[in-house]
């Protein structure tokens, strides 16, 4: 620990300055609590979660502008979050506009900090936008502390929702440089209050990767029976104390290391993975990329670290780039026939795990929760920084360039027949809606909003749901076995498979380079399988069809899995479903029955009396038999009556359904391909650290 200290003492000599002058304040607070969507997006899971994002970049940007090396985030029992790095500390000296000092100003006061001053800010680079972080995450804590190590002084200022306890206080001296933010969100504001630990280590893990040397402690003391932190008792926790799941990142490599880590398992078509960083008119371009023997391709971009799922103008750059660069390439080294034409930019994506980022001082984003970068300048920028590396490095690694064109080559080729395959399909129109698959049972309403589409697993499910449907506005469609695994397949491949042909045909937004989402014909798709392992397995095939080829759908919340019953609970004439064995459990106790074996003990004894008294039973008799409890269990949807499936799974009064959503579009996407593909190596290692974690149906 005392290494760390020294190190952090001796790094911010020589530095610029930053004080109180360096906070720029824009606005009031008042709003946050009335308001909190629009600043954290939602008070759901994806809010929570904001709230240590905030919190986090603040010292993430610290260590972007180099004053920073370390920083710990652990979650504590009740809800408590706490956040500390080793950068330079908030000042603590008195703001002239506010009359109170900085620290207190950048927590109570929205769009404060050191990121609006231009040249004088106390930042070149940041990744918080608004600037509202600090301050929206305490007015949205009940309680909320912060604890500044600063030239050799500790101060500390406590609030709670928002508002300050009492003034700033100094409470010691230090040796430590930092900032220590900890807070508890306010469970009135909050859906619900439950930290994922997998969310958390996927998102920071990143975080550790885009700032290379940056090392990212993650601890989750929640179920901790006593916490303890270094001698002073303020900053690092306790070596001894972490008996509780914890996990360091440092990558010295940076982005290289995380091209490397997405392409784990892989087959590389490059002995080395490219990489650059240079600067233009202020702009920061860095750029790491690996082809590997894949269909998929995984473009990931970053501005300011703030990850961009929805690309922009610098990612824009990057791929317009690449396609000119390889196309150039082709032509003077004449690998592919003039009859055979370019490549497109589909063609140049396939297989590529690529990483970019760009950092710059002013920044655009098309909507609120920065999904895409909005700057063109960056798209320039983008586009001749690494245009000019990458074809130097084509030169210069020759053999690297002739993996890259062979993969370009079979994807071009490929491309081309698919293309003649999904022609031969449309010249009858069956992509376009105009011939229907035979065993698609469509349903009256031509309105996309108004209709559903069953897909159901076999004939004899498929027959009850047809008979249980309410017809005007939903749609069965039965598949036949098991789909084909797509995760490796090429369109051509799939389209030659009836059950997926079937299905792009009753979807009606085609597929491909020809996808509309607009054409669906149905805007609730709705899995239906048995709930044993055949099912779970059909289940997991589609949504591997439409993960890779149909996302969009995703994006747009129309795919669901229904929530089947596994047991019917029948007495007499009433009967409850049960959608798992906690939950029969509970309906046979409130029926008055421990558990099944004391059904089957009843049944016995009533059987017994029944045979005994044959020739003359009594009408008592006769209701004791009908007020006897029955427990079915439905080992699939087949076994359920046209009235039972209704009831059960397609009334939409009655019937659960999950709805299908991907919080991490990257991880999704390195899931699928170690589950799905062809690496058994690297899926047996995956099935093995998460057997623990399975829930299995015996």
């Amino acid at each position: 620990m005392s290494e760390r200290k020294t190190a952090s003492t001796t790094r911010h000599k020589g530095k610029e300055s930053y004080s109180a002058e360096d906070i720029s304040v824009l606005e009031g607070l008042e709003p946050v609590r009335k308001r909190p969507g629009m600043y954290i997006g939602s008070t759901g899971p994806d809010g929570l979660h904001h709230l240590i994002k905030e919190i986090f970049d603040n010292s993430r940007d610290e260590a972007m502008a180099g004053y920073c090396d370390e920083i710990e985030l652990t979650l504590l029992p009740d809800n408590i979050v706490r956040v500390a790095d080793n950068g330079r500390g908030i000042p603590i000296d008195k703001h002239k506009k506010t009359g109170v000092s900085a620290l207190e100003t950048i927590m109570t006061t929205l769009h404060a900090g050191g990121k609006f001053g231009g040249e004088n800010s106390g930042y070149k680079v940041s990744g918080g936008l608004h600037g509202v972080g600090a301050s929206v995450v305490n007015a949205l804590s009940t309680y909320t502390r912060a604890e500044v190590h600063r030239d050799g002084g500790c101060y500390v200022q406590e609030y709670a929702k928002g508002k300050p306890e009492s003034p700033v206080k100094k409470i010691g001296t230090t040796k430590n440089q930092g900032t220590i933010v900890t807070f508890q969100p306010d469970p009135s504001i909050f859906e619900t209050i439950q930290y994922s630990w997998p969310r958390i280590l996927n998102h920071y893990r990143e975080q550790a990767y885009l700032v290379r040397n940056l090392r990212v402690r993650l601890i989750d003391a929640r179920l901790a029976e006593s916490i303890s932190f270094d001698s002073e008792k303020t900053y690092w926790m306790s070596e001894q104390s972490l008996q509780v799941p914890s996990q360091t990142f440092y990558f010295e490599g940076g982005i290289v290391s995380m091209v490397r880590h997405y392409n784990h398992g892989q087959k590389a078509l490059m002995r080395n993975v490219f990489y650059v960083e240079k600067e233009m008119d202020d702009i920061v371009v860095e750029v790491a990329l690996q082809y590997v023997d894949d269909i998929a391709p995984t473009i990931i971009g970053f501005a300011n670290n703030i990850l961009t799922p929805g690309g922009g103008m610098h990612i824009t750059g990057f791929k317009t780039a690449l396609t000119r660069l390889l196309n150039n390439y082709n032509k003077k080294n004449k690998i592919l026939k003039e009859s055979e034409g370019g490549f497109t930019g589909d063609d140049v994506l396939e297989g590529l795990t690529a990483i970019v980022s760009v950092k710059m001082p002013e920044i655009q984003f098309e909507g609120q929760t920065k999904d895409k970068l909005g700057s063109p300048e960056a798209r320039g920028a983008t586009e001749s920084l690494f245009g000019e590396a990458f074809a130097e490095f084509l030169e210069e690694n020759p053999d690297d360039a002739r993996g890259i064109l062979q993969k370009v080559v079979l994807a071009l080729r490929a491309r081309k027949a698919a293309k003649a395959a999904k022609d031969s399909i449309m010249r009858k129109g069956a992509l376009e809606g105009f011939t229907l698959p035979g065993k698609l049972a469509d349903c009256g309403t031509r309105k996309a909003e108004d209709a559903e589409l069953f897909i159901v697993e076999g004939d004899s499910a498929g027959g009850s749901a047809k008979q249980g449907r309410d017809r005007s506005i939903q749609a069965v469609l039965p598949l036949r076995g098991k789909i084909l695994n797509v995760e490796k397949a090429r369109l051509d491949r799939m389209l030659a498979s009836n059950e997926v042909k079937n299905l792009v045909i009753a979807l009606g937004t085609s597929i491909g380079e020809t996808f509309d989402a607009e054409k669906i014909r149905y805007k609730k798709l709705i899995i239906a399988t048995d709930a044993d392992v055949d099912g779970a397995h059909i289940r997991t095939l589609l949504l591997t069809l439409f993960f890779r080829y149909f996302k969009e759908l995703i994006d747009l919340g129309y795919i669901y899995i229904a929530q089947p019953p596994l047991y019917k609970i029948a007495q007499g004439k009433n009967a409850q479903y049960a959608f798992s064995d906690q939950e029969k459990t509970k309906i046979l106790k409130s029926l008055g029955v421990a558990d099944d074996a004391e059904i089957e003990e009843q049944e016995e004894s009533e059987d017994a009396v029944a045979d005994d008294n044959a020739e003359e039973e009594t009408e008592e008799v006769v209701a004791k038999r009908q007020m006897k409890i029955k427990v079915q269990r439905y080992k699939g949807l087949g076994e359920m009556n046209p009235d039972e499936l209704w009831e059960t799974t397609m009334n939409p009064r009655t019937r659960v359904l999950k709805q299908v959503t991907v919080e991490d579009a990257v991880e999704a996407d390195r899931v699928f391909d170690t589950l799905m593909g062809s690496d058994v190596a690297s899926r047996k290692s995956f099935i093995q650290s998460h057997a623990r974690s399975a829930e299995i149906d015996i």
